[in-house]
């Protein structure tokens, strides 16, 4: 497992998970280096899955009915009075079956030669029909629904012209998503599994809140953070704002917009429910690394690349993966866990992608073992398929880092499996400077690193 393993989860395939997610890719050749795999821990581990569309048919209602019969509807015996005689019964309030009959047949022939005789036989006349069927109505001006600034109506309001719907047509078929508007240009921001095909030459489409469309190419894409940016050639469009995702805390309301399920103009609220949840999503050999924002606000296939907004209207995430429990391995529905990427780690690899087509992520230069079960990580202990343990002349092999040395903690923040380590490394940027407890043969020592630079693809 290397701290610098891609991701690019399939447009319709499964993503990530909360704490420990699990990957549904194909197994990497025999003798390869082990990579972080998006599991939870074995234990009621849950699946995340990448957000794929599902069509929603109606079967045909059916109708079904039995009539009874009248010897089963009334089966009481007759009752004797002290004379020996039979008291007469109780008039029951059902119809039995030939009656029931009767009186269809009577409708029917009533339909047949005019409407009056049956009106007169089940209304008792004309005179009991009524005269005016006007329902009491709200008086002028008394209705007032207060929406304020600030309110779910408000905030939808305000967002939902700047999210659009996005389809992508490749030859193996058709996946949708969502996306939202990053620059006024016509720069559109989504998840690199929306639109992955693109690079394949697929073709992208873009409908818009207004109902229009227009074809779109792919700008840049990184499978390492699982982000996008398309272009459509239009100008004069509605950005959204992309807020400071790092003031954001535990109990924050928040919108979730997009298309689940290809409903376009999807508004669901809920609050943001953790915070640091290290997910991967995608194949166990290119998978992204998200330091994720935990969600509660319903999110469904189809919602990927959509935007999580808060009460200011700023976005401070886009979703991209929900959990499912385990033994899932595709998108079933909204359970109340929702993944979305951190609005500051969205601007940052956004920027690189509109001004270089590609981005860049940190490493620190180590290759992992999968297989520890101890506490905190630790570094393999010898080479995987030609590639050393510690990268000679790398980050961790100038601050001393050895082979088999355990890392306990990332700047305070302990780590118990290779997953933790990855995301709270992919969650700086290149050059940031990064402090580990590590563990060298039952010494404890502090060692400072800056990290390195590795383009994606790499």
């Amino acid at each position: 497992m290397t701290d610098e393993n891609p991701f690019a989860p399939p447009t319709p395939r499964a993503a990530v998970p909360p704490a420990t997610p699990t990957t549904n890719g194909p197994h990497a050749p025999e003798g390869a280096p082990e990579r972080a795999t998006e599991e939870l821990p074995a234990a009621g581990a849950m699946t995340t899955v990448p957000l794929t569309t599902v069509h929603l048919t109606t079967p045909p209602a059916g109708a079904s009915g039995t009539p009874s019969d009248d010897a089963a509807a009334d089966p009481q015996q007759p009752e004797r009075t002290p004379s020996g005689q039979s008291a007469p019964r109780a008039r029951r309030g059902r119809l039995g079956a030939r009656s029931a009959v009767a009186v269809l047949l009577l409708g029917l022939v009533a339909g047949a030669g005019g409407g009056a005789g049956t009106y007169a036989l089940l209304d008792g006349g004309p005179t009991a029909r009524p005269a005016d069927a006007a329902l009491p109505e709200p008086a002028a001006g008394a209705t007032h629904v207060d929406r304020p600034e600030g309110s779910v109506a408000a905030i939808a309001a305000a967002a939902l012209p700047s999210v659009v719907s996005i389809e992508v047509r490749a030859d193996q078929g058709v996946a949708t998503g969502s996306g939202m508007i990053l620059k006024a240009e016509g720069y559109i921001l989504t998840n690199n599994h929306v639109v992955a095909e693109a690079a394949n030459g697929a073709d992208v489409t873009v409908t818009f809140a207004d109902g229009h469309e227009q074809p779109a190419e792919l700008v840049g894409a990184t499978p390492d953070y699982d982000l996008a940016v398309i272009r459509v050639d239009e100008t004069g469009l509605e950005p959204l704002v992309l807020g400071d995702s790092d003031d954001v805390v535990v109990g924050d309301s928040v919108l979730a917009v997009g298309s689940p399920l290809g409903l376009e103009a999807t508004v669901t609220t809920g609050i943001v429910s953790a915070l640091h949840r290290p997910v991967k999503a995608g194949e166990a050999a290119a998978a992204a690394f998200i330091d994720a924002i935990q969600t509660d606000a319903a999110i469904n296939p189809g919602n990927s690349g959509g935007p999580l907004v808060n009460t200011a209207g700023e976005v401070i995430g886009i979703n991209s993966a929900i959990a499912q429990g385990p033994g899932t391995t595709t998108a079933t529905g909204n359970i109340g866990l929702g993944f979305a990427i951190p609005s500051n780690q969205a601007r940052h690899t956004a920027e690189q992608l509109i001004e270089t087509g590609t981005a860049t992520f940190p490493v620190i230069g180590v290759l992992l073992d999968p297989t520890y079960q101890g506490e905190g990580v630790r570094v393999a202990e010898g080479p995987q398929q030609g590639t050393p343990a510690v990268t000679p002349g790398g980050p961790a092999d100038q601050a001393g880092v050895r082979p088999g040395d355990v890392i306990l903690s990332i700047d305070g923040r302990p780590v118990s499996v290779a997953d933790e380590l990855i995301v709270a490394i992919r969650a700086k940027a290149p050059g940031d400077p990064v402090t580990l407890q590590v563990r060298s043969d039952g010494d404890e020592r502090e060692v400072r690193i800056v990290l390195e630079e590795r383009s994606s693809g790499q």
